[in-house]
């Protein structure tokens, strides 16, 4: 049998049509990506020591425990408000200026010994890559009552020698910015002294880093810390809530 002339050209065609109807809206580009940065929330509220829950406007971004720390998350760039709530109830909260690809941490801490005072600290953190050999370390003081301002030290390598700062003044609710130090193991200190005084006087011992203020911390090359001062100082106050010092990476 012939095949028509009419047959021949619908069968050319078919594979033209069947593809014209698979495209459709589905095949539309897809929308662009957001720019984004990252954000790390601290709970360091040690008159607020309530479990929070972490809000990036309206979206929940976990929870943490007084002490806590938790890993750096997406947040489209902009202006949102970061909130720490204890159920329903708002602990802090702060608008963000976040940029594209940057980073930021934001802790949460106590202004005063008052219960359930709270407040927010962000600051910007500079993640880059240290130079080789050293490791980057910064002082965040929100210890309540405790001495300010104060450095972060290395101690002498002798008894009597010189103590070595590596950070300017750290007020009460400021933080410093990153600074080198050498890779190995240190004991290092919380420091307070007067305008002028090259002598600086040892507020609390930084110690391993887990609060307990003894044994040494060894720094990794590539590493980058920050050593928060928490807690509050005075006689009365829970174990849990003294004044310490524990250290955290941020890479």
């Amino acid at each position: 049998m012939k095949t028509s002339l009419f047959s021949l050209a619908l069968r050319a065609l078919l594979p033209a049509t069947v593809l014209l109807a698979s495209c459709g809206k589905d095949d539309e580009p897809a929308a662009p990506a957001p720019d984004q940065g990252k954000v790390l929330v601290s709970h360091a509220a040690a008159a607020a020591n309530t479990t929070v829950t972490v809000f990036v406007n309206d979206q929940q971004g976990g929870q943490l425990n007084y002490g806590q720390t938790g890993t750096y998350f997406n947040i489209n760039s902009g202006t949102p408000t970061l909130s720490v709530k204890n159920g329903t109830q708002v602990v802090a909260s702060k608008p963000l200026t976040v940029a594209k690809d940057q980073n930021y941490s934001a802790f949460v801490y106590s202004p005063t010994a008052t219960i359930g005072s709270a407040d927010l600290l962000v600051v910007s953190d500079d993640l880059s890559a240290p130079a080789t050999g050293t490791a980057k370390v910064r002082l965040v003081h929100l210890g309540v009552g405790a001495a300010s301002p104060v450095r972060l030290t290395v101690p002498a390598a002798t008894p009597g020698g010189p103590t070595t700062d590596l950070t300017p003044d750290v007020a009460f609710g400021t933080a410093s910015p990153f600074a080198a130090i050498n890779a190995g193991p240190f004991n290092l200190s919380v420091t307070t002294g007067t305008a002028g005084n090259t002598t600086r006087t040892p507020v609390i011992a930084v110690g391993d880093g887990t609060g307990a203020g003894t044994g040494s911390k060894t720094f990794e090359a590539g590493k980058i810390y920050t050593i928060l001062v928490r807690g509050i100082s005075g006689s009365g106050v829970p174990i849990a809530q003294q004044t310490q010092v524990v250290i955290t990476q941020n890479n």
